[in-house]
């Protein structure tokens, strides 16, 4: 009965008041928007244009949202919707170094190789990354380059534990073998 009462009250607030709990949403959960995005692939320059657009289909579709799930499951399928159709556009900008990757030319101590090698290397992973499969790639870049646990993950993305271990151990696969391909091929001459 007590949930039935809550139901109907939430239902009342968002039907009155949709624009406020939406507000509060962006407040509390746009970064989970934004890191989620990255994750999933989509370019740092085109991050801001993600969230706008994520958010523009929780201010439409926020009178479906049940409360059954947690509001960063509901948001996490946004995201990898939009992430997806971001992925299969024939066309993504390619931009070159961006101001967050700018060095102060007064502080470095590499040389232009040095940049130009770290920039490829940038390149290459974007591309392995690529190759994963969504759900895989956003496990992935959150334990081996956010450095965040399997629980914490667990709990972030609303799934279970072992999906986090199986998705983790199936990426890890598919990224060792992607790699091992590309070093074949540097050393029979062929890319680069």
């Amino acid at each position: 009965m007590m949930a039935v009462c809550m139901s109907m009250a939430k239902h009342m607030v968002s039907t009155l008041h949709p624009a406020a709990t939406v507000e509060q949403v962006y407040r509390d959960h746009a970064r989970f928007v934004w890191a989620t995005l990255h994750r999933m692939g989509v370019a740092e320059s085109d991050l801001a244009d993600g969230v706008h657009e994520v958010f523009l289909v929780v201010h439409r579709r926020f009178a479906s949202y049940d409360g059954e799930s947690q509001i960063t499951s509901w948001l996490y399928g946004i995201c990898r919707r939009k992430a997806a159709a971001y992925r299969r556009r024939a066309f993504r900008r390619r931009e070159k170094l961006g101001d967050s990757e700018a060095v102060p030319s007064s502080v470095t101590t590499r040389t232009p190789e040095d940049d130009a090698a770290r920039a490829d290397a940038r390149r290459e992973l974007a591309v392995l990354l690529d190759a994963l499969p969504t759900n895989k790639r956003v496990v992935f870049v959150m334990f081996e380059l956010e450095d965040l646990s399997c629980e914490d993950i667990s709990q972030r993305l609303s799934i279970p534990l072992g999906t986090v271990y199986s998705r983790l151990h199936s990426a890890r696969r598919d990224f060792e073998k992607r790699v091992s391909r590309l070093h074949k091929s540097r050393t029979r001459g062929g890319a680069r």
